[in-house]
């Protein structure tokens, strides 16, 4: 998203409007779209207001208000799967995310997430016998 246009600009648009020029020709003079045109003057006709909005931000982090109890637990229990740090948050704070919202809150915070497997490591020695190049001889067993 980009940023809003000047408050000089915008005066500028709803002065020409003001003063009996259509939107369109408005929108090609000051190289604005007409939709902005019309944003502008149904904003003034509904709230009055002429100035730019202030910028959100975008959404607010659901989770946000609870970094730092959810960095004190992940840190006190470093071996909780997702699914129990979820059932914390809900006992605790009746806070309900799904797992993507809890695993990018942790990864924003830093905080690695540790997991026990259940099964034995892979093995790391080869698995294949050499192949044999031209000019060997292939050992008789």
């Amino acid at each position: 998203m980009g940023r809003p246009y000047s408050q000089d600009l915008r005066g500028r648009v709803l002065s020409a409007v003001d003063g009996g020029m259509p939107p369109t020709e408005v929108a090609e003079l000051f190289e604005v779209t007409v939709s902005y045109v019309y944003k502008v003057l149904i904003r003034r006709r509904t709230t009055g207001i002429t100035t730019a909005l202030p910028w959100s931000a975008g959404p607010r982090r659901k989770l946000g208000a609870y970094e730092a109890e959810l960095r004190r637990h992940v840190l006190e229990f470093s071996d909780a799967t997702l699914e129990e740090i979820r059932a914390w948050l809900i006992c605790e704070h009746g806070v309900r995310v799904s797992v993507g919202c809890l695993w990018n809150a942790l990864r924003r915070l830093k905080l690695p997430l540790k997991k026990s497997h259940n099964m034995l490591p892979n093995r790391t020695a080869k698995m294949s016998p050499a192949r044999a190049t031209s000019g060997m001889r292939l050992k008789a067993g």
